[in-house]
This record gives C-alpha cells, structure tokens and sequence, in this order.
C-alpha cells in the first residue's frame, strides 16, 4: 500500500490521515495540496498515524506538518504514532546546543597577575623547546642526518630571495631619497650639501637598510610561513606527516630558514646600493652634485665595519623572521579563524623583535666603540 494523505471531516474535529507505507523508496503525496484541501482549520486538529512501515520520511512529513500548524496557529494532536517517533520528534524540538555555557569566573588582582604570569612562563617554555628542536635539526643537518629535501630549500629561496627583490628595490629607493630630502633640509643651511652622500651611505648600511628589508620581509615573508604551515595544521597535514615518520621541523622548517638565512645578506647589500643611489638622486637633482664627487664621498665616509654590521643585522633578522613565523604557524588552530590569528600575531612579533633586537646591537656597538 502505498503512502497517503487523507482528510476525514466526519466527526467535529477534522482528522488528516497518515497511511500506507512512509518509507523513502515509495511515492508521496505533496503535503502542500493536502493541507490546502482541508480548507479552513480551527484550532485544535488532529493527526492519525496508520502506517505499515515508515524510515525517515515519516519523520520528515510529520516535522513539516507541526511547521505548517505553527505557521497557522493550530494545534496538533498526533494519535497512534509508531514506537520511536514521538521520542525522535522530541529530540528534533530540543536541540542539543541549548546546554547553558558555565559563567565566566571572576578573579581578583593577585589571581589575574598570577594567570599573566603562568601564560607568560608557558609561552617561553614553548619557545624555548622550539628553539632548541631547530638548533638540533641544524646540528643534524651538518651532520648529513637531516631529512630536509633540497627542492624545497630552493623553492623557498626563489620566494623569499628573487621574488622579493621587486618590492625590496622600491622601498630602498624611496627610503634613500627621504634620508638625503630630510637631511639636505639641514645642512644647507651650513653649506654642507656634499655630506648628503655620508649621511645616506651611513645610514643605509649601518641600520635602514637590514632593517626596511627585515621589516619588508615580515611582512611579505614571515606571514606567508606562518599561513602556509598554519593551514596545514589546521588540515592535519603535519600530522599526517608525523604518522608517516616525517620530522616537520627537518621537513618544514628547516629549508625555511636556511633560504631566509642565504637570502637576507643579499637582499640587504641590494637595499645598501638602492638606498644610496636614491640618496644621489636627491643629491644630482637638487644641489648639483655630480655621480664622482657622491660616490668618493660615500665611500670615504663608510669602512669594512660599518658594511659587516649591515650583513650581520640582517643575519639575525632573517632569523627571528624564520623562527617567529615557523612557531606561529606550527601552533596555529583547527580552522580559519586561527590561521587569521596567527597570521597576525606572527607579523606583529616579528617586527617588535627586529626593533628590539636592532635597537640592542646598536647600543652594543655604540658602547663597543664600533
């Protein structure tokens, strides 16, 4: 017998009939026609359920009826349901997310300076164990016993070293001009326009050029680390990787690293020699200083010491760039939302660890005589 829908009228209160098989292999009736043949309801109806087998289907007719009676303001009386369906339309009405959230709980002063403390101590805690596994891949690395592959070392290379030359070359072009524009302003005024080449050549080598490209590089470089090795967390890759015997910090990380290491110093000599040809630019166009005079100028003023300084602050730039976006990736979430957060926390970082540590090897130098 086959699924129906049937309207008894007989008695005071109109009765709609459910019969024949409900199951999902049979053909239905569609309940909206049904229900506009019962013509104008009053407020109590009721629904009788004479059905021989039923799946699902049973369930979904008897949802959409309540629906339907909710929108009309009717009541339903459901008769002779089979054993389970009235539990399972219960189920369908309450919900499982109507649990209530515990409330938050409210600490005091010395409570919430202890909970800072503990998650302060946590978070080194956790630097500190990624840091050492890194220096222990390295020292597996001189070793000959890492399994990093060597495509991929030069797949990061060519992003974080070519790829970034473009946008390297513009910003220390313009960082040269304002250096010479804002310190023309100055010595003009004693006739000292020639030393727009020392003070340009000084401050590329020695400090605006490592740092605009570490801070170019952060966010260009960094944040691509961390999202790309965030998303993969958050799909279980590295997971996966570590069921296979794939060491992620061998495998991730490492080749990361060493291409931001090799291509730093580059990127930074790129910049120092941008950075003083925007600097001549200011000099030639407006105070008539000609290519020789600015270039042996520049390099009486600047020495072996000065340039090494450069390389060896980009150096450690490349390194916390590396590590900073590798550790927020790897302790990134399970879904998008994290991968954003992470994202963000990993530049941020990043770029008050290059001020912090650019303004501590100053003050070393300064206080070495160097």
């Amino acid at each position: 017998m086959t699924a129906s829908l049937e309207w008894d009228h007989g008695g005071e209160t109109p009765v709609l009939q459910v019969v024949g098989r409900w199951t999902l292999d049979q053909p239905k009736p569609e309940l909206s026609e049904v229900w506009r043949q019962g013509g104008r309801l009053p407020e109590s109806l009721v629904v009788e359920v004479k059905v021989s087998a039923w799946d699902s289907s049973l369930l979904a007719l008897l949802r959409r009826l309540q629906r339907l009676a909710t929108e009309q303001q009717v009541v339903l009386n459901l008769q002779g349901l089979p054993d389970g369906v009235e539990r399972l339309l219960e189920m369908a009405d309450s919900p499982s997310t109507q649990a209530k959230a515990a409330d938050k709980p409210v600490y005091g002063r010395v409570a919430r300076l202890g909970l800072a403390a503990l998650a302060v101590s946590t978070a080194l805690n956790n630097a500190c164990v990624f840091v050492g596994e890194v220096t222990q891949a390295i020292g597996r690395l001189f070793a000959g016993k890492t399994r990093m592959r060597i495509n991929d070392f030069w797949l990061a290379f060519q992003q974080c070293g070519p790829g970034a030359l473009p946008i390297v070359a513009l910003i220390a072009s313009l960082v040269g001009l304002i250096l010479a524009f804002v310190g023309a302003a100055q010595l003009e005024a004693f006739g000292a326009q020639l030393y727009i080449a020392n003070m340009v050549a000084i401050g590329m080598t020695r400090e605006m050029g490592a740092l605009m490209t570490a801070v170019i590089m952060a966010g260009r470089t960094g944040a691509a680390y961390a999202a790309e090795i965030g998303s993969m967390q958050a799909n279980e890759e590295i997971d996966a990787l570590k069921t296979f015997g794939f060491p992620p910090l061998e495998f991730l990380i490492l080749p990361r690293l060493l291409a931001l290491l090799l291509s730093m110093p580059i990127l930074t000599v790129f910049a120092d020699a941008l950075g003083v040809f925007g600097g001549f630019v200011i000099g030639a166009g407006l105070f008539d200083i000609s290519a020789s005079q600015y270039l042996n100028q520049s390099l009486e003023m600047l020495s072996l010491t000065d340039f090494l300084i450069g390389l060896f602050k980009s150096l450690v730039f490349a390194v916390l760039i590396g590590l900073i976006g590798c550790y927020y990736g790897l302790s990134c979430g399970r879904n998008a939302q994290a991968v954003g957060q992470a994202t963000t926390n990993a530049v941020v970082s990043i770029i008050v660890a290059l001020v912090i540590s650019d303004a501590v090897i100053t003050l070393i130098c300064t206080q070495l005589g160097i």
